[in-house]
């Protein structure tokens, strides 16, 4: 005779679990909050001063303006990155499942796939990959 754990039955209300889980992230979340305030108050000392409360204590002087205009190549180079990055997230799947897949799962793919070349192609001929 086989012997079986005994099955709970699920919450009352289909919202439970997410109500719990919830409140355990905001539980988590402020222990670490609360005892850095608690270590803040009680332990480590106040030092006001001129220095202390200026807006860049790191002992150097701002010199001109803060506004520094960057390059936009920078953006579109880690945008490119991401874009074929997650991709390849979306082409594993595919790979483990090959063998067991339909045709149109497989056409599908194909788009895809002819989507990606084309986002590369689109990328090449803009310039976006050479780096000067």
């Amino acid at each position: 005779m086989v012997h079986s754990l005994p099955i709970t039955p699920p919450a009352e209300h289909p919202w439970a679990t997410i109500v719990v889980l919830l409140g355990a992230a905001v539980v988590f979340g402020a222990i670490p909050l609360g005892m850095a305030r608690l270590w803040a108050r009680f332990v480590s000392p106040a030092k006001p001063g001129l220095q202390k409360n200026a807006t860049y204590e790191c002992g150097l002087e701002a010199k001109g303006d803060a506004w520094v205009q960057l390059d936009v190549s920078y953006y579109l180079y880690a945008i490119v990155f991401l874009i074929f990055d997650v991709e390849a997230v979306f082409l594993l799947p595919f790979a483990a499942a090959f063998s067991g897949l339909s045709l149109a799962a497989c056409l599908a793919m194909l788009v895809f796939l002819l989507l990606l070349v084309e986002g590369l192609v689109w990328a090449c001929q803009k310039g976006v990959l050479t780096w000067s």
